[in-house]
């Protein structure tokens, strides 16, 4: 049985936005999906979570994004995506 969280909410803002305050990030964000595990490992090592078009890979130890698809591609400069 694994340990990790088999859900997170990513939400995708722009890079100026700082700091780590939820309500803030979500009043932010220009995009969000909620991501379910796979039971895969992804390329970068870490769990790969799937849902509402994005495809990620989380480290759950630190809650980051270690690499994301959004409807199949890339995320574009100027934008980063955070967990809440």
């Amino acid at each position: 049985m694994s340990t990790h969280p088999q859900r997170f909410e990513i939400l995708v803002v722009p890079e100026h936005v700082e700091g780590g305050d939820p309500a803030r990030l979500a009043d932010s964000a220009i995009r969000s999906a909620v991501v379910e595990a796979t039971g895969r490992t992804g390329a970068s090592g870490f769990p790969r979570y799937a849902g509402e078009g994005m495809e990620a890979d989380i480290d759950p130890e630190t809650r980051t994004v270690e690499a994301l698809l959004v409807d199949g591609a890339e995320l574009d400069y100027g934008l980063s995506a955070r967990i809440r």
